[in-house]
């Protein structure tokens, strides 16, 4: 039996990121990646199925807002010129999930990241708001990232992670630790950029978080939410 031919692209790294459902031509798939290093693509039977794909937090992809003009008033000092405001939610825990990121340069806000799973956790999706805001960046740079979760903060101010990771992801008590997917990502971009993690209180008025937690909650409760693989090989 001959095997059904793939009809859809999906193009996580490329030229104009997104699905395609022809390969050849200016209007292909293959337009978006020939000659990009380190393009990141992949066929598929079905549009459903590229476009889980591509969401997946594995592929680097996220759609970014454009630029907004407006500064956003924050609470972070005029030395810090790279500030990233982060924020994960799932309803009911584990749940319809999302995140959302807030960069700003130079007190301005520049740019929003947002996305959701139909089901993952709260921490989760802290850790990959992390890890999407700073994916954003391909050179080296110094960033202050505020965060309200104690879970990421911690875990990277006081070398928990990178304790789980030497102990091939277990606790000091032999349990297994949460996430190792989301943590080794997370791991590998700290140890590439100079990141300071500090934490800020939720719901507390600062408007860097309180822009991140709309964003997040936003995605939750979208439908058609695509499934979050990491999570669900933890069941």
């Amino acid at each position: 039996m001959s095997k059904t031919p793939k009809k859809f692209y999906a193009v996580a790294k490329g030229l104009k990121p997104g699905i395609y459902p022809t390969w050849f031509g200016a209007d292909g798939a293959e337009a978006q990646v020939k000659g990009i290093q380190g393009a990141k693509f992949k066929g598929f039977p079905t549009r459903e199925e590229a476009e889980e794909w591509i969401a997946s937090p594995e592929t680097g992809f996220s759609r970014p807002k454009p630029e907004l003009k407006k500064p956003m008033l924050s609470s972070h000092r005029p030395e810090e010129d790279i500030v990233i405001y982060t924020d994960g939610s799932a309803l009911n825990n584990p749940g319809p999930g999302g995140y959302g990121v807030v960069i700003q340069y130079q007190g301005k806000m520049i740019q929003e990241l947002s996305g959701g799973f139909q089901c993952t956790t709260n921490n989760r999706m802290e850790l990959l708001a992390c890890i999407m805001g700073l994916r954003n960046f391909q050179e080296k740079k110094t960033i202050t990232l505020y965060s309200d979760s104690k879970y990421v903060v911690d875990g990277i101010t006081k070398k928990w992670a990178q304790g789980w990771r030497k102990r091939g992801w277990k606790k000091s008590n032999g349990e297994n630790a949460l996430n190792p997917d989301l943590w080794e990502q997370l791991l590998s971009l700290t140890e590439y950029h100079q990141v300071d993690f500090r934490w800020v209180k939720g719901h507390a008025g600062n408007p860097g978080n309180e822009r991140c937690d709309v964003l997040a909650n936003t995605e939750a409760a979208k439908s058609g939410l695509p499934i979050d693989k990491g999570y669900k090989k933890q069941l």
